[in-house]
């Protein structure tokens, strides 16, 4: 296997957050619900096959989900697409991960059970050392 590849996926599925977040200054003024699911590929090296139960070697999904979640609190934004952005790009600069996908779901439209956008983002072929 060459480096920073992987076939396997380690996902959060339906994490809620907290954000203030809303085009109109009256939306972003009361906090909303979002739900996040966060799909990642992780980095990996010949040395990482196999990971013999060592939490070190994978991707720590906690620490992942604390992570978005203070990124959701850490200050107003107007999109969804802006709040997808930040937390790919933090996954991706914080943790071992190849690739990454961020789907958030907001409760905002009538009729509608949510409205949402899908951010996939990759790091540079690199190997963690």
């Amino acid at each position: 296997m060459k480096p920073s590849e992987s076939n396997n996926q380690i996902f959060i599925r339906g994490l809620k957050v907290t954000c203030h977040i809303g085009v109109p200054d009256e939306e972003r003024a009361e906090s909303q619900e979002l739900l996040l699911n966060i799909t990642m590929a992780p980095k990996v090296t010949a040395e990482d096959i196999p990971l013999n139960d060592d939490i070190s070697r994978t991707i720590d999904y906690h620490a992942v989900a604390i992570r978005a979640e203070e990124i959701s609190l850490h200050h107003p934004r107007k999109l969804i697409e802006t709040l997808s952005e930040d937390i790919a790009h933090a996954i991706l600069d914080e943790f071992a991960v190849a690739a990454v996908t961020v789907e958030i779901e907001k409760f905002i439209l009538p009729n509608t059970r949510c409205v949402g956008v899908v951010t996939t983002r990759s790091s540079p072929s690199r190997t963690v050392g």
